[in-house]
């Protein structure tokens, strides 16, 4: 598993507003920490579902490889998982500019913009 992969992940049960059901998720934890065998990995859910009114945080994932649909990033969802929630991956893998405006897009939704 690695920083810019997709992977399948289930996020069920959900609580509240957070995203559920088994899902493509994008890998957006450090290898370093992965490799260091961190019990859980930061994700970001993808949907393929737009809202307009983030359109701004979100960011577009098109069809390839073995991911089927084309999807959005939310980054506003972002959450740790404990590695045994995943499970088919990689199903693609971003590309370095996919990658840099998610990481544009995360930094936003933290309140880290430079």
């Amino acid at each position: 598993m690695h920083r810019g992969e997709v992977w399948v992940a289930n996020l069920n049960p959900r609580r509240g507003a957070e995203t559920d059901k088994i899902r493509p998720v994008l890998v957006v934890q450090a290898d370093w920490l992965t490799a260091a065998g961190a019990e859980t990995v930061l994700m970001i859910p993808l949907s393929t579902k737009a809202r307009p009114s983030l359109e701004p945080l979100r960011v577009r994932i098109s069809a390839r490889d073995r991911l089927l649909h084309d999807c959005v990033a939310l980054p506003e969802k972002t959450r740790a998982l404990d590695r045994a929630r995943f499970g088919q991956g990689p199903l693609a893998t971003l590309t370095e500019q996919e990658m840099a405006t998610v990481e544009r897009s995360l930094a936003a939704v933290l309140g880290m913009e430079t």
